[in-house]
């Protein structure tokens, strides 16, 4: 089965989807096509990043992934294809794919040069549509591109560690549907500089103390039903395996969310603090 995945900031209200999968069945009708997400912040970049990283592992390997978020070609913008951890991601060079590439070295990258034998007027969609389809049924990747060795890297992407390995430095890079903010803060940097010592994750609010295994561990205690701990905040690694914080069973239309009732917005700094192991 050809499967070719969605990312675009597109929104829904627009034709742009429709059109984008009419184009996709029309180069290659047998090709299954599945959506990720099409509500991406506009020119989002880390965003995106985040919704690849999270959810790429969910399909079959071989599976190519097509994101379009700010995917217009220019001086500092190349169109890419990369192939990691055996899936195939198109995208504009402009740091969309770091997240993964810091994980696992990827297997090939090659800059897409195939631009000048489509039709005059075709559009950067048409592009990335003819290399996904290609790709998608069985087509190598140096027929509609050059190998090259690296892609940009996007710094704000990292959380820091302090030269004296007692905080990490992060921030939120996703806010969820429920309001849950996403850090970039992975639970392996945390471990390796936690090194089993106590620690605090600061906010404006009450500080957290605990990253619970799952969101129902808030409920610490069996006198009470999981209901009376709605609205308690809580730390946690997510399925994707980055610091997220949240408020429990929170539903931002009516109650708030983490967002907005810790004040948390998109690039906030998130800082974890070390102490000292007490003998």
């Amino acid at each position: 089965m050809s499967i070719i995945t969605l990312t675009t900031d597109y929104g829904l209200k627009d034709h742009f989807v429709g059109a984008l999968k009419g184009k996709i069945l029309s180069e290659h009708f047998e090709a299954k096509i599945i959506d990720i997400s099409h509500e991406i912040d506009p020119f989002n970049t880390a965003e995106a990043s985040y919704i690849i990283s999270a959810s790429y592992a969910s399909f079959p390997k071989g599976t190519v992934h097509l994101i379009g978020v700010d995917m217009e070609a220019n001086k500092e913008n190349r169109h890419i294809v990369m192939q990691w951890n055996d899936h195939y991601f198109i995208a504009a060079d402009n740091g969309i794919l770091s997240m993964l590439s810091q994980k696992i070295m990827p297997q090939k990258i090659v800059a897409i040069n195939i631009h000048g034998l489509l039709p005059t007027g075709a559009a950067d969609l048409d592009v990335f549509v003819k290399v996904a389809c290609h790709i998608s049924k069985g087509g190598l990747m140096n027929v509609i591109g050059k190998e090259i060795s690296a892609i940009k890297e996007v710094t704000h992407l990292n959380s820091v560690a302090a030269a004296d390995g007692n905080s990490i430095k992060g921030n939120v890079i996703y806010i969820d549907h429920f309001g849950n903010v996403v850090t970039n803060i992975s639970k392996k940097q945390f471990i390796e500089v936690a090194k089993g010592r106590p620690y605090e994750i600061e906010l404006k609010t009450k500080n957290i103390k605990t990253i619970l295994p799952s969101y129902s561990a808030v409920a610490i205690s069996d006198k009470h039903p999981i209901k009376y701990y709605e609205g308690e905040k809580l730390a946690l690694f997510n399925e994707a395996g980055f610091l997220e914080i949240a408020i429990f069973r929170s539903n931002p239309a009516t109650t708030g969310c983490a967002a907005s009732l810790l004040g948390l917005n998109y690039r906030s700094i998130i800082n974890i603090v070390f102490g000292t192991i007490r003998i």
